[in-house]
């Protein structure tokens, strides 16, 4: 009969060992020569309660979690601006999507809204750098209070829609009509409809005339508004003259903006011709499907602030025609 090796011995050792150790400690019966037969009494453990400190703690980080939105917006911003995302990815707006599953659009809404957030601290306090919070002390910016100002409490934005609607006014509109929605809401949070609604009588109220004509060639001012994210200062013809804005054809397809986004080059009737045919000739020429290098210089082409080409951008862009126009 082959003889058990010692590992085993040991081994065997050990779990009875262990097994007699867990009996010991508990009052329980036990049987060395029959662990299976082995009978545990567990006693189950008190949850215990928190204090009246640490259950104002939890409720301020979790109100700081519902407004998570503000943080992020600040952070997107800080990894856009540094390229913080260059050693992985090629654009930020590819990283956002690897990283974070967001959206093009959905980055650029938490960053317009943090900057609404800050336009509204600095109405209220008229300092970002230092808000108290509800625990009696100083925080950054980036950590939003539950209570600010000097009077009394400061109803804050909660969720990213609730100052969506504000990205398209000035920073002391924002300010006027958060005060307002936040009113009409009883004091307390507004939901994103009755911001809307303020907004919407705001911009009645001080409605400026379309002075804009078609074929007019004007500048795009993104001002933090996400839907112009990487337009700014792109030139564009007017195609479509509406009530409160225009549709404005560029190099790379149209959008429609709104007229405090808007700003006239005042060109004379020959130059808005003649960037009319450089608008179209990029056009024709562009596509996502380039080389990097020459993508850039049609769009360093559709920021220009002259009504013409030189004669070495003219020769570029015709070598571009023949070699890519089939």
């Amino acid at each position: 009969m082959t003889k058990p090796s010692s590992n085993r011995k040991k081994a065997t050792s050990a779990v009875s060992n262990n097994l007699q150790a867990t009996a010991s400690s508990a009052e329980d019966t036990f049987d060395p020569e029959n662990p299976a037969t082995a009978t545990i009494t567990v006693t189950a453990a008190e949850v215990e309660e928190l204090s009246e400190t640490e259950q104002r703690d939890r409720l301020h980080l979790e109100r700081r979690v519902e407004r998570a939105f503000f943080e992020a917006g600040k952070a997107l911003a800080e990894l856009r601006d540094r390229r913080l995302y260059r050693s992985t990815h090629k654009t930020f707006e590819e990283y956002c999507r690897s990283r974070f599953a967001y959206t093009h659009r959905h980055v650029n809404y938490l960053i317009a809204a943090s900057n609404v957030v800050d336009n509204i601290i600095m109405g209220t306090n008229g300092s970002q750098n230092e808000i108290p919070d509800e625990m009696g002390t100083i925080g950054s910016k980036n950590e939003i209070s539950d209570e600010m100002g000097t009077n009394g409490s400061q109803i804050l934005p909660t969720t990213e829609r609730q100052v969506r609607p504000l990205t398209k006014l000035e920073p002391s509109q924002q300010q006027e009509v958060w005060r307002q929605a936040v009113e009409q809401a009883g004091g307390k949070v507004p939901p994103a409809r009755i911001v809307k609604d303020v907004v919407q009588r705001i911009m009645e109220r001080t409605k400026v005339p379309n002075t804009y004509q078609i074929g007019e060639v004007c500048q795009i001012l993104a001002k933090d508004n996400p839907e112009l994210r990487g337009k700014g200062g792109c030139w564009g013809i007017v195609n479509h003259v509406g009530q409160f804005s225009c549709t404005v054809k560029t190099w790379d397809g149209e959008y429609t903006v709104g007229l405090q986004h808007l700003k006239s080059f005042n060109y004379l009737p020959a130059e808005c011709e003649q960037m009319q045919v450089i608008c179209d000739r990029i056009g024709r020429v562009y596509s996502s499907g380039l080389e990097e290098s020459v993508q850039k210089f049609l769009e360093m082409l559709g920021k220009l602030k002259r009504a013409y080409l030189t004669d070495l951008e003219e020769k570029v862009l015709s070598f571009l025609e023949l070699e890519i126009i089939p």
